[in-house]
């Protein structure tokens, strides 16, 4: 039995108890018995003296080696033979073969079985029936095989973990209970190959693909077929629980009716904590939770909300009754209820329902209660599950909470915590922690923004303002405990900030369409939700390949890994040779419309249809088959032969992707087109991800290079093709207008220049070039013209800018590749300044304003008057320890010593600025905490950055003249100005001299030297506007930081390093405090 979570239209949550569906694999039956059988009735088919030995061996083997089998009469509850095709390979005059398939009682035996059998066992081959014995009866021999097994490439499956670990056991103790359960028989036996086929399935995704059902989609239980549970036998906190045979529980296709969401409880938390003894981050087993703010959201919002009660006891979850009088529109427009349970008393707070508690332990259990009685499918949150989750439990265990752990929907469960790391080619290594909230999905905002965006810090703060230009005071934790130890309204300050940061995750889970996105990507791969948030790119192409094999009768292989670094290499796609310089002139671009889908549809590119070496002499007549141009070369069948399993899906991907943007161009409703949206997204990601997942050699789960290869091949062909193309068409040569160039290419497009016409008349010489050369290829392979490039900046390979055209009237926007604008690892000093010229380059069309702006900056940099803000850079952590010593993990090092609780943890990204050092000294030595800078005054390394701000530019600025170095060389770079350290070894022993207040020059005693004593007055007169300049800028900071807060009468205690005013508002300060002394020494030492 297993449990499947939902929610009824009306918005009441249900538990289904589907029963009756086991999990299963297959292995080859043996060639010999095969033969055997053929002469047999339905040849071979359904059960036999064969499948009842081996039945009743694994039946033995199980209850000798699992500790869960003593629970079970039956463990291995069916092994028949069915007639399948493998996906692998096509051979000539191939027919369906006969396979086992064996079914268990527990999805967490499959694993183990299938080490057995891929280690090697042998049956009796005899058709005739043997009397049962016992446990020694089943005329089955393990192989005495030593060698190490190879590795199957698994998932970690949650189906069955708990009982994984009891029943854990060595190979070689599976192996010699095996060899203790065999029969030595006078019974001539075979081996059986050592191979499985889908022993790698995750159990929920096995239903899925049997059922044809898919994640997030709607279930119909059929009348009459389930029972409905009395709340005294409940399992679960839903509202309505069933028990019904999976096979009386029918998916709903998502369409029309069934395509919106039900009214889905969403709960959004945050928690604040505080350090009661000492200095540094709070923890759990020592300080208590303060404050644990709670909002709770609606995505649709139904008539009634049942089962919440307006004179419910618990004074939160009656708020959450009242909201259903207001009958909110929309989804996610405004909280249905906003919840501070605060720890002492706390002032009231507008819109919210402030519950203060004198016990922190009255205060968990509440919070607990209320989300108990909320029932949310989704929790939510920044950062939830890492840190405030894991923060509560633990603190929750260490208090001993009675109940608190229980926060799923199934009330047997405790949510334990274990440390978890997640790691991919595409997203990354993250470290982090894996609690057990079934029932609940973890919508963590945090990883959700990682997955999806490349950013250059993840804060809170950054990411709200990227998406929403909105901003949170920020609270250094060090501050908390003062406003915690102070009144009822500076604990209000705390609330308000805890609210807000529950609250803007809300904010981004509606402004970044998270839900609908991810909702239409599970139903559109057929993957539950819980894997897309919690697996890599593959599993969502592994579960389409299932369903296509399942509906076609193919079984898909178990790929084995042997251990090491099997990353294999092969040739990508085809980057032509730029034509570098600045052209004034349109240069139009045509790219192929979807072109690794559409290759492998157009050629039948596909597991199945990839001539076995063993049979490729025997096919040579190029009508039956493709053979490509790589080395070695490969064949594929064409589809008259047989089709393939890949392009049918590619096919259909891209099929269901035009129904829906059409479907959507017809919505009515907002909620209809964001789900339609949400769809044709997430169909345009999955026949784009197939390609990669034929080429994943490093953790793929069916990597075959002959086909990810023959890809890429026919790519490269293509470009080439299309430029030679190009060039013989639009050319006088052949009575043409114009001589086309090509002057770049890159995988999938073209830039080609026709030469001195008009945007509008390039365009059409653009849609001209596609619509001749798709004629030329295989359909459904097509070029299409997108867009014209004017002007158009062309640095090298992958890195150029240009004003991009779709409309001949007015250019759509800057648009630019490879280029330090849109690289996050390089600081803002790079990005803007590369931005700046560029748009003054493209725009505004005046080179030589590009010129005297960089050396303006330059000499700005090397004087320190460059904002520090803009000299960060950022680097993920991947790992602590490298080959190599880097910046950012020697900082993070640092960082762990002096507050290991703030200090980044892997997966994060590393702030750091250079600061100069001693002469030789490496740069991982001299990247600092830019805060640590600030207020320690250390002097930054220019010439770093200097050096940094020159390549890039200097790749721009050689398009436009000759010389570009010259824009860092000169009389703008002879006046520098250092920072005075107050830290460091020499400081201890240097004694600071007097200075002039005027020219800087030493002096004895006073506040000018004797030349400037002549224009003191001149003197006062510019500080003093100095001064009265400093502080506007700081009161206009200041307001800017209050208007934020949500308060123009208290103080501004943000420490918001991601604020693009953070650190000018600390350097303003720091440089009022300097003005404030010099003024002092000229009011001593004069007479004004």
């Amino acid at each position: 039995m297993f449990r499947v979570y939902g929610v009824t239209e009306d918005g009441r949550s249900v538990c289904a108890n589907v029963h009756g569906f086991f999990p299963y694999f297959y292995c080859p039956v043996p060639v010999s018995i095969q033969e055997s059988l053929a002469t047999q009735p339905g040849g071979g088919v359904g059960t036999n003296a064969v499948t009842a030995r081996l039945r009743s061996f694994l039946d033995a083997w199980l209850l000798k080696t699992q500790a869960s089998a003593k629970a079970y009469d039956v463990r291995c509850l069916d092994i028949r033979m069915e007639k399948k095709e493998s996906l692998m390979y096509y051979t000539p005059g191939q027919t369906p073969s006969l396979f086992f398939r064996i079914t268990l009682a527990l999805p967490n035996w499959v694993a183990p079985t299938r080490t057995l059998i891929e280690r090697g066992i042998s049956i009796e081959a005899s058709l005739a029936a043997t009397p049962s014995s016992e446990a020694g009866g089943a005329n089955c021999t393990a192989a005495q095989n030593d060698a190490p097994a190879a590795e199957a490439a698994d998932w970690p499956d949650a189906d069955g973990d708990a009982a994984a670990g009891e029943d854990a056991a060595s190979d070689a103790q599976l192996l010699e209970a095996a060899k203790a359960l065999s029969d030595v028989g006078s019974g001539a036996k075979v081996a059986l190959p050592p191979a499985t086929f889908e022993s790698n399935v995750p159990f929920v995704l096995r239903y899925l693909v049997d059922t044809k059902t898919t994640g997030c989609s709607w279930l119909l239980g059929r009348g009459g077929a389930y029972v409905v549970r009395p709340a005294s036998l409940q399992e679960t906190s839903a509202q309505l629980e069933l028990d019904i045979h999976y096979a009386d529980l029918l998916p709903l296709p998502p369409a029309e009716r069934w395509q919106k969401l039900p009214p889905l409880r969403i709960l959004s938390f945050d928690i604040e904590c505080v350090k009661l003894k000492g200095e540094g981050f709070p923890e759990a087993e020592t300080d208590p939770v303060i404050q644990i703010s709670s909002i709770v959201m609606l995505q649709s919002v139904p008539a009634d909300l049942p089962g919440l009660s307006e004179t419910d006891t618990n004074a939160a979850t009656a708020c959450v009754a009242k909201a259903r009088k207001k009958r909110l529109s929309g989804g996610l427009e405004r909280p249905l209820c906003r919840v501070l349970f605060a720890l002492k008393e706390c002032a009231s707070i507008a819109g919210s329902v402030v519950l203060w508690f004198d016990d922190e332990k009255e205060m968990l259990a509440k919070w607990a209660e209320f989300v108990r009685q909320v029932d949310p499918d989704f929790l939510s949150g920044y950062n939830c599950v890492n840190f405030d989750l894991n923060y509560l439990i633990t603190r929750a265990a260490t208090l001993k909470v009675v109940g608190f752990n229980r926060l799923s929907k199934l009330k047997s469960l405790e949510s334990k915590i274990r440390d978890s790391s997640f790691s991919s080619r595409a997203l990354g290594t993250h470290e982090g922690k894996d609690i057990a909230t079934e029932g609940r999905i973890q919508f963590d905002l945090l990883e959700l923004v990682r997955r999806d965006y490349k950013l250059k810090s993840y804060s809170l703060n950054f990411v709200s303002f990227e998406f929403l230009k909105e901003q949170k005071e920020d609270v250094h934790y060090n501050m908390i405990g003062d406003l915690f130890r102070g009144c009822p309204s500076s604990r209000r300050r705390i609330g308000v900030y805890c609210l807000k940061d529950a609250y803007l995750p809300l904010r981004l889970l509606k402004e970044l369409l998270f839900l609908y996105n991810y909702v239409e990507m599970s139903r559109v791969t057929g993957t539950p939700l819980n894997f897309l948030l919690t697996r890599g790119q593959q599993i969502k192409v592994t579960a389409q390949l299932l369903r296509k094999c399942k509906e076609l009768n193919y079984v898909v292989p178990v790929v084995k890994r042997t251990g090491g670094d099997n990353s294999v290499q092969y040739e990508g796609a085809t980057v032509l040779e730029p034509r570098k310089g600045f052209y004034d002139k349109p240069i139009a671009t045509l790219d192929f419309a979807s072109l690794y889908p559409s290759i492998m549809i157009a050629h039948n590119i596909c597991y199945s249809t990839l001539v076995a070496s063993s049979a490729a002499h025997t096919m040579n007549n190029p009508d039956d088959v493709t053979v490509t141009t790589t080395s070695p070369p490969h064949k594929f069948v064409k589809k008259h032969i047989r089709r393939g399993v890949l392009p049918m899906i590619v096919e259909e991907l891209i099929a269901a992707r035009k129904a829906a943007r059409k479907e959507m161009a017809a919505a009515k409703d907002e909620m209809t087109r964001q789900v339609l949206n949400g769809r044709q997204l997430a169909l345009k990601i999955s026949a784009n991800s197939v390609y990669g997942y034929t080429g994943t050699t490093t953790g793929g789960q069916l990597p075959c290079l002959e086909v990810a290869t023959t890809i890429t091949c026919f790519g490269r062909d293509m470009i080439d093709f299309t430029r030679r193309e190009v060039e013989k068409m639009f050319c006088r040569d052949n009575q043409h207008a114009c001589n086309a160039t090509v002057i770049y290419g890159d995988t999938d497009s073209v830039m080609v220049d026709f030469g001195d016409f008009s945007i509008a008349e390039a365009m059409k010489l653009g849609e001209e070039a596609a619509q001749a050369l798709s004629e030329k290829f295989v359909k459904p392979i097509r070029l299409e013209f997108e867009k014209v490039y004017c002007p158009f900046l062309l640095m090298n390979k992958k890195r150029y800018a240009g004003l991009l055209y779709t409309r001949p009237e007015k250019y759509d926007k800057i648009d630019s590749k490879g280029i330090e604008t849109v690289r996050r690892d390089f600081s803002l000093l790079v990005q803007t300044m590369a931005d700046t010229v560029l748009r003054k380059m493209l725009i505004d069309k005046d080179v030589e304003a590009a010129k005297e702006y960089t050396r303006r900056k330059v000499a700005e940099l090397l004087q320190n008057k460059i904002d520090l803000s803009l000299l960060v850079q950022t680097k993920s952590l991947g790992k602590m320890d490298y080959d190599t010593r880097l910046p950012h993990v020697e900082l993070a090092k640092k960082l762990r010593k002096r507050d290991a609780g703030t200090a980044p943890s892997v997966g994060d990204r590393v702030s750091y600025v250079v600061i100069q050092g001693a002469k030789g000294q490496a740069q991982y030595e001299r990247a600092e905490d830019p805060l640590y800078v600030l207020e320690n005054n250390l002097p930054i390394d220019t010439q770093h950055y200097l050096e940094g701000i020159k390549k890039p530019l200097c790749r721009i600025f050689e398009g436009v003249m000759s010389n570009p170095e010259s824009l860092f060389s000169g009389s703008h770079t002879m006046k520098r100005t250092v920072s005075i350290s107050t830290q460091g070894a020499l400081s201890k022993f240097v004694q600071r001299g007097v200075q002039c207040v005027g020219c800087r020059s030493v002096i004895r005693e006073g506040a000018l030297c004797r030349r400037c004593q002549e224009n003191e007055a001149e003197i006062v007169v510019n500080k003093m506007a100095e001064m009265a300049e400093k502080e506007k800028e700081h009161s206009d900071l200041w307001t800017e930081c209050q208007r934020c807060q949500g308060s123009l009468h208290q103080d501004v205690i943000c420490i918001n390093r991601d604020c693009p005013i953070f650190y000018r508002r600390a350097k303003v300060k720091k440089d009022i405090g300097t003005l404030e002394e010099r003024l002092s020494s000229l009011s001593l030492s004069s007479d004004w």
